[in-house]
């Protein structure tokens, strides 16, 4: 069967995998196009936008300034929050399926601030949680 097959597979060609699943979480923004290769998709565009901020215009959600701009927020804290928890949910039930790696796509509208912090934090709780979770930031040199 197809789950026979996979366990071959890795053992010809990934004896060392640990068999965790691995999760990509993606930031982008909605106005380049939804990422192709994602499982789940998220839109941040309901939390207010840095880019308003003439000073936090030219950053990233990589700079402390815009990071605490967007997660110090009791609604982006309740979203993110939710999201770990229906994430610490389903990951086991994917991974059951037999899948091994999952993409998570988060985006706000040009892909620099409000997703890239939030792709960060999530990232970031995962990983405490035993999750083998690493970041892509697609639009965030735009």
């Amino acid at each position: 069967n197809v789950h026979q097959l996979k366990a071959r597979l890795i053992d010809a060609f990934a004896p060392n995998h640990d068999g965790r699943m691995h999760v990509a979480i993606e930031s982008f923004g909605f106005k380049h196009g939804l990422p192709l290769d994602a499982d789940v998709v998220m839109d941040v565009r309901f939390l207010p936008n840095p880019h308003w901020d003439p000073e936090l215009r030219p950053l990233t959600g990589l700079d402390p300034r815009v990071r605490d701009y967007v997660l110090d927020r009791d609604l982006t804290q309740q979203f993110l929050g939710r999201l770990e928890e229906m994430l610490a949910e389903l990951l086991p039930a994917y991974q059951a399926e037999g899948r091994s790696y999952l993409t998570i796509a988060i985006g706000c509208t040009g892909g620099r601030h409000r997703s890239v912090a939030c792709a960060e934090e999530l990232a970031r709780r995962l990983v405490a949680r035993g999750v083998a979770a690493k970041t892509t930031h697609r639009d965030a040199g735009d």
